[in-house]
């Protein structure tokens, strides 16, 4: 195993608090728990935050120790300002020109990514769409999209994030108006009269000045905005709160982190319940919990319910809190949960589908242990009310620990090392659950989530050897060889009540991604849907073309079908290369985002991160003249994170 390099040092510039906890030991430095860093938080907390929060709060951000420095520049004739640039059948979405940044901040003014896409379902030719977007210099806002024409041309809009009302926070007294930092993790979605609705993560990341004090600020809030009528053209202005957290303090606390709500409405004209929105989040709190919440709205987004918890107690979960290294108080033993998504059936069934990590394993650090997590499920009848027990859909592996793998810089994060002895590929990367309720059958209920031992990934080629005592991330055996990432799926026919893959073994497990030259490669970041037909549709990056599983580079695939027949579709006209925005001290990215999207009606639509635009760059000459960046250590071409789509039959 590498010898990992640990960076201990404290990171200015992040939000989640644990004031008023026992110092937590990670690696060889003991550091009294505060205001949010990587480093501070509770181990298990500080791997279930969502890249898109580290990045943006300041941690893996461009400018962080030993980030490459894209200096190398030459010249080129650029064939025009790389706006809405496609590749034959893929189509990109995000159509602003590309801004000339420099390249010591490579990926800021520039990066789209963790995509959301949603079909009006009253008229298959209106789609929206929305990012992460940095076209701003940082992850500031969500890029919108909309198109008229089912996806075959695109148009960019922008919904107004820049402040909402201070009113929104109990106890805020700086004025009329909270202003943001930083703003993404969107999820769009329409109701059954033709309004889109985008659901969007806003936060600060305590550095002062905010409004008229110099009091750091660490508030952070999840806000839906409504586009009437129109497509996802404009949004109303201010947002709807539908969660808060507010206390301007002190750099020594700090409060806790609202982080990856995902949104649904249930558009089905026949439910009780048609046209509420649906909101579920993370809660990252100061006592080392991370529970999921829901809230509903039932007039149109313009008020939210009260948070209810979705993630309750359950014999499910074995290990409480204590496990990960903080004395247990009165805790939910469910209490680590990360990547939830809400969907409804057309009987008005709400369901929750999330990852928890509280499993029997997963705290043992002796070699050769179990480590596998568990993806669970709570369903409402209710409208949102309430929620039932947990429901077991089925265990899984997650990726591995990409320092030890790797030898990179991804401190407390995993990815997807590829095969062989390259060390390239140290973008962040999980496994998480997506759902779907079948359109002609609403007993039948799929989830799809990837996991990293598998019917394909298995003994003797590669088997589980623990937890890293450090952060909490799983360590395997035949992780550069006989591993690879798989997406698997469990089904109901009972809405919930029981599941395919249940308490299986994973490498029992069906997987959507099965073909023979899906073998020995990986699959990641999948979103699922079912057809009209009732029919599972997954999309997913894939290394099953060319040289992507030894070389990093990636593809996107779609599988469709059912039980273990699937047809897997080659999305991709060609193979993207391995990211370079955000990079590490080789050029590599370490940020790629954390999901893809999908949306089906008649036809599909994925949405994906894509890296085959190349960047530019201003030379530095005068008079002024437009440049490529290569890497000067090892000659890797910085290239552009934009989203991508295609329109396929299913």
């Amino acid at each position: 195993m590498p010898v990992r390099k640990r960076y201990l040092a404290a990171i200015a510039g992040a939000v989640l608090p644990a004031a008023g906890l026992a110092a937590f030991q990670i690696g060889t430095s003991n550091h009294a728990l505060a205001a949010f860093n990587p480093f501070k938080a509770p181990g298990i907390q500080a791997r279930l935050i969502s890249q898109f929060s580290d990045q943006a709060l300041g941690f893996h951000a461009v400018g962080m120790r030993n980030a490459a420095t894209f200096n190398n520049l030459t010249p080129t004739t650029p064939g025009g300002p790389q706006c809405g640039l496609s590749f034959g059948s893929n189509i990109k979405v995000n159509q602003q020109c590309l801004n000339i940044t420099a390249p010591d901040l490579q990926g800021r003014g520039q990066a789209q990514n963790e995509t959301t896409i949603a079909v009006d379902p009253n008229n298959p030719n209106r789609v929206v769409a929305a990012s992460n977007d940095y076209v701003l210099g940082d992850g500031l806002s969500s890029g919108t999209h909309y198109s008229v024409n089912g996806g075959q041309t695109w148009q960019d809009s922008q919904a107004p994030v820049q402040f909402t009302r201070a009113s929104d926070f109990p106890g805020d007294n700086q004025g009329s108006r909270m202003y943001w930092q930083g703003g993404g993790d969107p999820s769009v979605a329409w109701d059954s009269r033709g309004n889109a609705y985008l659901t969007v993560l806003h936060f600060n990341r305590g550095q002062p000045p905010i409004g008229p004090s110099d009091i750091p600020d660490y508030s952070s809030g999840v806000y839906v905005y409504r586009s009437i009528q129109n497509g996802g053209a404009s949004w109303t202005f201010p947002g709807t709160p539908v969660a808060t957290s507010f206390q301007p303090t002190t750099p020594a606390s700090g409060l806790p982190l609202l982080d990856k709500p995902y949104m649904t409405i249930d558009n089905h004209t026949s439910s009780t319940y048609r046209d509420r929105i649906y909101v579920t989040y993370t809660n990252f709190a100061t006592d080392g919990t991370a529970y999921i919440y829901e809230a509903y709205s039932s007039d149109y987004g313009r008020s939210f319910s009260a948070p209810v918890l979705v993630s309750h107690n359950s014999t499910l979960c074995p290990q409480n809190y204590s496990s990960f290294g903080v004395a247990p108080e009165n805790h939910n033993n469910c209490d680590e949960n990360q990547f939830s998504d809400p969907f409804t059936g057309s009987d008005g069934t709400l369901y929750v589908v999330f990852a928890n990590y509280n499993t029997s394993g997963a705290t043992s650090t002796a070699p050769g242990s179990d480590n596998r997590f568990q993806i669970l499920l709570e369903k409402s009848t209710d409208g949102g009310a309430s929620f039932g027990a947990p429901i077991l859909v089925g265990y899984f592996y997650d990726l591995p620990d990409c320092a030890t793998y790797q030898g990179g810089q991804n401190e407390l994060r995993q990815c997807v090392p590829e095969h062989g002895s390259q060390q390239n590929s140290v973008f962040r990367a999980t496994n998480y659950p997506s759902g779907a309720v079948d359109p002609t059958n609403s007993n039948h209920v799929a989830v799809t989530y990837g996991s990293f031992i598998n019917q394909d990934s298995k003994s003797p080629g590669c088997t589980p050897n623990g937890i890293d005592p450090d952060v909490f991330v799983p360590l395997y055996n035949g992780v550069k060889a006989g591993c690879n990432n798989k997406i698997l799926v469990s089904e109901s026919t009972n809405k919930g009540g029981s599941w395919t893959a249940g308490s299986a073994d994973p490498r029992t497990v069906n997987m959507v991604t099965n073909s023979a030259s899906q073998n020995g490669k990986d699959q990641w970041w999948q979103w699922s849907a079912f057809s009209n037909a009732g029919k599972i549709v997954a999309t997913y990056y894939d290394r099953q073309y060319g040289s992507d599983n030894t070389n990093g580079n990636m593809d996107f695939s779609m599988s469709e079908g059912s039980g273990t027949a699937y047809t897997i579709t080659r999305v991709t006209t060609a193979s993207m290369p391995l990211p370079t925005e955000f990079p590490d001290s080789q050029g590599n990215s370490v940020f790629m985002g954390d999901y893809t999207g999908l949306a089906v009606s008649t036809t599909a639509h994925p949405l994906w991160t894509d890296t085959r635009d190349q960047d530019l760059f201003d030379c530095g000459t005068n008079p002024p003249q437009v440049c490529l960046a290569i890497e000067s250590g090892n000659g890797i071409v910085a290239n552009d994170q934009d989203i991508f789509t295609a329109n396929l039959g299913v």
